[in-house]
C-alpha cells in the first residue's frame, strides 16, 4: 500500500473525466487543464506542490480536469484535435469546458476557485475564463487564473476578464512561440484585465524555479476570495 498522501487521496471521478486530490467540498480549489497529448495526471504532482497542504485539509482541492477527445497520436487527450483545419471542434469544447467548471462551482464557488492551464490547457483556460470567442459568454468570476506556455485561439475576443491573470513563457519555447504569451497578454491588457506575464530562459515547461511565486499568486486570489 502506498505511502503517500497525495498518491492515496487521488480519487476518478466514475466516467473517468478528471482525478481528485482532497476533498470535493472545500474551501478553495485549484482545477488543473493539461496540454495537448498528456491526461489528467500530468499536472497532478504540479498541483499538490501549489496547494502546499495535507489533501486530506477540508480547506484545499484539487480537480485535475480529463480532456474529453482522444489524441491523434493513440497516446493521451485533446481538447480539440489542432491537425483540423481551422479547428471545428474548438466551439463545443468551449461549451463543454465552460459547463464543466461552472458545475464544479456548485461545490467550491468559482469565486473561490483557480484555474491553472499548460499549452493547449491554457489556451482553454483563458479563452473559457475571458468570454471565449464567436459564442462568447460572460467572462467567469475566478479567484485567479495561471497560463503557462499558452496561446490565444485565432477567433479569441477576451471581454474584460473578472479575475487576475498570470502567464509564464519559456523564452526558447519550440512548440508554442514566445511571441503567443506577448499577444495574450497585450489582448487582455486592451481588455481592462490585471495580467502579469514572466518570462524564463527555457523551452516548453512550466519553470520550476517560479513554483513560489505561482504559490503565492494562487494563495492571494484564495485570501481576496
Amino acid at each position: 500500500m502506498s505511502t503517500d498522501p497525495y498518491a492515496e487521496a487521488q480519487l476518478r471521478e466514475d466516467d473517468g473525466t478528471a482525478l481528485w486530490l482532497g476533498p470535493r467540498q472545500a474551501e478553495h480549489r485549484l482545477v488543473l487543464l493539461h496540454g495537448w497529448g498528456a491526461d489528467a495526471d500530468d499536472l497532478l504532482d504540479l498541483g499538490a506542490e501549489l496547494i502546499g497542504a495535507d489533501p486530506a485539509s477540508p480547506n484545499l482541492s484539487v480537480v485535475a480536469l480529463r480532456a474529453p477527445l482522444p489524441h491523434p497520436g493513440g497516446f493521451g487527450r485533446q481538447w480539440n484535435d489542432l491537425q483540423q483545419p481551422e479547428w471545428p471542434q474548438l466551439p463545443q469544447a468551449r461549451r463543454d469546458l465552460r459547463q464543466r467548471l461552472l458545475a464544479l462551482g456548485n461545490t467550491v464557488p468559482l469565486e473561490r476557485t483557480s484555474l491553472l492551464g499548460f499549452s493547449q490547457g491554457a489556451a482553454m483556460a483563458i479563452d473559457v475564463a475571458t468570454g471565449c470567442g464567436a459564442d462568447a459568454s460572460a467572462p467567469l468570476a475566478l479567484a485567479g487564473l495561471i497560463a503557462c506556455s499558452g496561446y490565444p485561439h485565432p477567433d479569441w475576443r477576451p471581454q474584460a476578464p473578472r479575475t487576475k491573470i498570470l502567464l509564464t513563457h519559456g523564452e526558447q519555447d519550440p512548440v508554442v512561440p514566445f511571441a503567443a504569451s506577448q499577444a495574450l497578454e497585450r489582448s487582455l491588457a486592451e481588455a481592462g484585465g490585471s495580467v502579469h506575464r514572466i518570462a524564463f530562459p527555457g523551452g516548453h515547461s512550466i519553470d520550476p524555479d517560479l513554483i513560489a511565486t505561482m504559490r503565492e499568486f494562487l494563495r492571494s486570489g484564495w485570501q481576496r476570495g
